[in-house]
This record gives C-alpha cells, sequence and structure tokens, in this order.
C-alpha cells in the first residue's frame, strides 16, 4: 500500500464520522459525498499510485471547507 493511500483513506473515515455527526439535510448529504469522493480516491491509490488524484483531492477539501461555513 501506498502513502497515499492511506492518507486518502483517513481523510474518508474522517469525513464519514462528520457526516454522520450532522443533522439531517442537504449539509449532511454534501459531507456524505466529500466521504464518497475520498474513499475512491483512497480506491485508486491502492491500485496505482498517480499525481493526478491531488487536483481532485484539492476540489473535495474545498468542498468541505464551503459546507463547514
Amino acid at each position: 500500500m501506498s502513502d497515499a493511500y492511506e492518507y486518502f483513506r483517513e481523510h474518508a473515515v474522517t469525513a464519514v464520522r462528520k457526516a454522520r455527526a450532522l443533522p439531517r439535510g442537504r449539509t449532511k448529504q454534501k459531507q456524505r459525498v466529500v466521504a464518497r469522493v475520498y474513499h475512491l480516491l483512497s480506491k485508486e491509490a491502492a491500485l496505482a499510485p498517480n499525481i493526478h488524484h491531488l487536483d481532485e483531492f484539492r476540489a473535495a477539501r474545498g468542498l468541505e471547507r464551503q459546507i463547514g461555513r
């Protein structure tokens, strides 16, 4: 396993925990989508390390920051 896999996986777990703590509604749905993106990135990183994952990761982080407002 690569370090990228573990890094993305940790973000996925954290995002899922954050989503579970939120009340029902649009914010919770968005947070769950972010968690899915991190999970998919971890799966892709496990198969083949690729620098293109960073752009997708940055987009997911940006969305997560918008949710936190």
